[in-house]
């Protein structure tokens, strides 16, 4: 008597694990840019169909809020430790723009800053969500800069953030690091002037 073997694995099937389809998110939009993926890219690269997708993410731009959140947990300049409170300003906010160039630069496929990229993307939800976190890095900024030079604190801020994009956008374009860095170290030499009583 012939008999016919399932094809259907045994035990209980695969489980879908919402923080890896987060990662795998995060590396597609950092490589493509936000408006490249398409729900089809992401569902393909999750291995899931599009009900189970939008179940768990409810859209695309609700994922990019994950994938975000993520970056901001894993990913993102430091602040925080590099903008220590007993350390000269100049040297703090150098310290953040070469910490920038080096995770700018740190893998050529996914290169830039993913915040800083999403702000510009085509999705209004996307972008806004992108423009928070850039407002919030900008006030952690701000507020550093103003506890000892508080009438200097919004020009030096601005400057800051023109000097991170341009580095972003640099990096998708093909800059290495050492170009990077150069940028970032003349930039620091501006800031201390800014800063000079």
């Amino acid at each position: 008597m012939k008999t016919t073997k399932s094809l259907r694995p045994r035990g209980r099937p695969r489980q879908f694990d919402p923080d890896d389809a987060v990662a795998t998110a995060q590396r597609l939009f950092h490589e493509r840019g936000y408006d490249a993926v398409s729900v089809a890219d992401l569902t393909a690269a999750l291995g899931i169909r599009p009900p189970s997708f939008y179940a768990a993410f409810g859209s695309k731009a609700g994922l990019y809020e994950r994938v975000l959140e993520r970056y901001n947990a894993t990913g993102a300049i430091p602040l925080a430790e590099l903008l220590d409170p007993e350390r000269p300003v100049a040297e703090g906010l150098a310290a953040v723009l070469e910490s920038a160039a080096r995770l700018y630069a740190a893998d050529p496929e996914a290169a830039g800053c993913l915040v800083l990229e999403g702000t510009r993307c085509n999705d209004a939800e996307a972008r806004e969500a992108a423009r928070r976190r850039q407002a919030a890095a900008e006030d952690v900024l701000r507020a550093y800069v103003g506890a000892r030079h508080p009438g200097k604190a919004a020009r030096v801020t601005d400057f800051m953030g023109v000097v991170m994009a341009g580095m972003s956008a640099k990096a998708r374009n093909g800059h290495g690091l050492e170009r990077l860095l150069q940028t970032a170290r003349l930039a620091s030499l501006g800031i201390i002037e800014a800063l000079r009583d």
